[in-house]
């Protein structure tokens, strides 16, 4: 995921890079908010070229498949200037008048911009923090990791399902860039090479980002930009993590396993002084009762948040349309920055912190997660300049045809083709979901196709992309703090990754049959 606070230079392998070739500066790939903000500009101009035209909606506000026109766009040139001017302030808090569809700050009618998420990233961001400043996952973690260190293939994938239930929930992987001291001499002293830790970290996590089933920075927030519940799909999401973890796993068992057998086929070799590196692995501190106590509520605060979204009635009977329970609370962002907020302040008081210290993480996780809520506000910005210009229905019809008569399972995998290119282009999950899914969404209501579908087939996108692109910090800076080359690496996972490409577009085609 990476719409995480990137790690210092030093951890990225940035700075050995630039000491190794003196004199010439690396292309350093731009943030995603600077991407956004040149998207912005570009769409706005482009807005003078592409024709306008609308959809006749449903009074739900959905397009209906046939009934695009041609329709003149509000404002003159000035007008339109100030629609760029406003962009990223439309993001936020734009209202949308019901009456001209237009979206306007100080207009009257429905919350258009990404409020409502741009706050719940930030108080998931404090629960987060304030989790990681009691030390409780890191322990945790450690404890796992040292009582597995003499059974090689439990280790491994005793880790890896850890970090894998940790992505698919919560987008762990930044955070992992802190085991490799711990995991490496693990490995290497059970006679595996530096990429069996590498591939045990990026793709234990990244399997879990990719298959996620409430991560709220990717599931969360395209199915809020495409109008479903954070829990429609669960049930398809959660049966794709649990064969892509297991694939994975059974993937860097089996390199593992031809490693400690033949060390000769190794494809990063062995450096000096790798087999006494494992002897400085000391045994971790054990758990303290406040560490199982603080464990025990994050779990029980995920496992919360997931019953709280999932539309109970819709699952269990398998109709769109069942009249949800009464026990049933369908909540959606403004409940849950609500319930991260409490969360992290019991958390804070459970673990003693303080009031000043408890008070400082949550508005330093805050302050730390405020880019992806950012890149947020900005795509919706983006979504505002097309929406205001009427140039959204303009896309959807020029690839009507193209969706109109494709079968669903075809339509589930182009999906995931079509943002692959994407997903390396604007490199936070955030901005790429609110920035795709306004049209990605209502094209899945031409083919038929439940927007959960378009949601999971997105992320899997997303998260297969980084599992190897060098824009993400995770793989960039673990295979610089593990000490293995990133063409290794890539040579390492390639055959992974297509049989991963080939099990997704099974589970998308499936999912878009079968709803």
């Amino acid at each position: 995921m990476d719409d995480r606070p990137p790690p210092d230079d030093d951890a990225s392998g940035a700075s050995e890079t630039s000491e190794s070739e003196p004199g010439r500066r690396r292309f350093v790939f731009p943030s995603a908010l600077t991407v956004l903000v040149a998207v912005t500009v570009v769409v706005w101009a482009l807005a003078f070229v592409i024709p306008s035209g609308s959809y006749r909606r449903t009074p739900d506000g959905n397009p209906v498949q046939g009934t695009y026109h041609r329709e003149a766009a509000p404002g003159d040139f000035v007008h339109r200037l100030g629609e760029l001017f406003l962009a990223p302030v439309n993001g936020l808090y734009g209202i949308r008048d019901p009456r001209t569809g237009q979206v306007a700050p100080d207009a009257a009618g429905t919350l258009y911009g990404s409020a409502g998420v741009f706050l719940f990233v930030l108080a998931i961001g404090a629960f987060i923090t304030v989790v990681f400043a009691t030390g409780a996952l890191d322990r945790g973690i450690e404890r796992l990791a040292h009582r597995l260190r003499a059974r090689g293939a439990l280790l491994i994938a005793g880790v890896m399902t850890v970090f894998s239930l940790l992505g698919t929930v919560e987008g762990f992987a930044e955070e992992t860039l802190g085991f490799y001291g711990l995991i490496v001499p693990l490995m290497l002293a059970l006679g595996y090479d530096r990429m069996v830790a590498t591939g045990a970290i990026i793709l234990g996590a990244g399997v879990g980002v990719l298959a996620s089933t409430v991560n709220p920075f990717a599931t969360g927030v395209a199915s809020s930009a495409a109008d479903v519940s954070l829990g429609d799909g669960i049930a398809l999401r959660f049966a794709m993590w649990l064969v892509l973890t297991g694939v994975t796993i059974a993937y860097v068992l089996w390199y593992a396993h031809r490693v400690r057998a033949h060390p000769d086929r190794s494809l990063v070799g062995f450096l000096p002084g790798d087999r006494e590196l494992a002897a400085a692995s000391a045994e971790p501190p054990a758990l303290t009762g406040l560490h199982r106590t603080v464990l025990a509520l994050v779990t029980a605060v995920f496992l919360f948040m997931i019953f709280s979204v999932i539309p109970w009635a819709s699952a269990l009977t398998g109709r769109a349309d069942a009249k949800p329970y009464g026990w049933e609370l369908g909540w959606s962002f403004a409940q849950l920055a609500a319930l991260f907020l409490t969360a992290a302040l019991l958390v804070g008081i459970v673990a003693r912190l303080g009031e000043r210290r408890l008070s400082a993480v949550v508005v330093q996780g805050a302050a730390d997660f405020l880019a992806p809520a950012l890149t947020i506000v900005l795509a919706r910005g983006v979504t505002v300049i097309m929406n205001n210009a009427r140039i959204t229905d303009t896309v959807l019809h020029s690839i009507e045809s193209a969706v109109t008569g494709t079968a669903a399972s075809v339509f589930g995998v182009m999906v995931f083709v079509v943002n692959l290119p994407l997903a390396f282009l604007i490199p936070s999950t955030s901005g790429h979901a609110t920035l795709a899914m306004p049209i990605l969404a209502p094209l899945a209501d031409f083919a038929g196709v439940s927007r959960a579908v378009v949601v999971t087939a997105w992320q899997a996108a997303s998260g297969w992309m980084n599992l190897w692109v060098p824009t993400t910090a995770v793989v960039v800076g673990g295979v610089s703090l593990a000490k293995v080359g990133y063409d290794r690496y890539l040579r390492f996972v390639w055959p992974l990754l297509a049989v991963l490409a080939v099990l997704i577009c099974g589970f998308v085609a499936f999912g878009a049959v079968a709803t």
